[in-house]
């Protein structure tokens, strides 16, 4: 029920700019669930950029470590922040109340985010920041209007400058335009691999299962041919 909840909340603000008529362009994240480099380095960005206010709290990092192929000693090492154990859920250091107080309403958690949205919208949302002297951290979002979290990846991308002609120009970032793609390619294939880890399995099992069924299958039809033939 908790999970159910937390997923209504994320998807609230989707219904509301639907209703209000509010469509946006989604690039294509193109993630590989089969790449586990890039889903370490996606784990490395998100535990440095966006664990300090986001959890994944229905992960643990025992489990990530295991089926991303990291040791235990260096999960502890690179990517625990907390002084949580390594049998932890993935939460964040900040008390909730605190959180809600600084930022106007606490961090979501995001270990579902890339199921209830897809991985486009994440992806498309991490490139979608541009410069809004309106807004309390200076920033808005092109898919997420209205954003209340500040660009915690401006120093590797960079800032976006609306054009008169509707266009943006970024500039100020570390990375080039391909380089910062790859990082948010990564952070958004580890959040579509928490939101699901089982899901490579899940896949490999259905081989196994339509392969039973075809084989089944001949079982089956050369039984009935053998049971009928004495009736033609």
């Amino acid at each position: 029920m908790k999970k159910l909840l937390i997923a209504l909340v994320t998807l609230l603000p989707s219904l509301a700019m639907a209703a209000s008529g509010h469509s946006v362009h989604l690039e294509s994240a193109n993630v590989d669930l089969h790449d586990k480099a890039s889903l370490e380095r996606g784990l490395d960005s998100f535990q440095h950029y966006c664990s300090g206010c986001h959890s994944t709290q229905y992960q643990r990092y025992e489990r990530v470590a295991t089926d991303l192929g990291i040791s235990n000693d260096d999960m502890r090492n690179k990517y625990m922040f907390t002084g949580a154990k390594i049998g932890d859920l993935m939460e964040n250091a900040i008390p909730t109340p605190d959180a809600a107080k600084w930022f106007g309403a606490a961090p979501p958690d995001l270990t579902l985010v890339a199921r209830v949205r897809g991985a486009d919208w994440v992806f498309s949302y991490l490139k979608g920041f541009y410069a809004d002297e309106t807004r309390p951290f200076g920033v808005n979002n092109t898919v997420f209007p209205l954003v209340g979290m500040p660009h915690v990846l401006q120093d590797l991308q960079g800032l976006a400058v609306k054009q008169d002609d509707g266009t943006y120009v970024t500039t100020g970032g570390k990375l080039t335009a391909e380089e910062y793609d790859q990082v948010v390619r990564d952070i958004t294939g580890f959040l579509v691999y928490s939101a699901e880890p089982v899901q490579l399995e899940r896949e490999a099992l259905g081989w196994w299962v339509l392969g039973f069924l075809f084989i089944f299958f001949i079982i089956a039809y050369l039984l009935k041919k053998e049971y009928w033939k004495d009736v033609h």
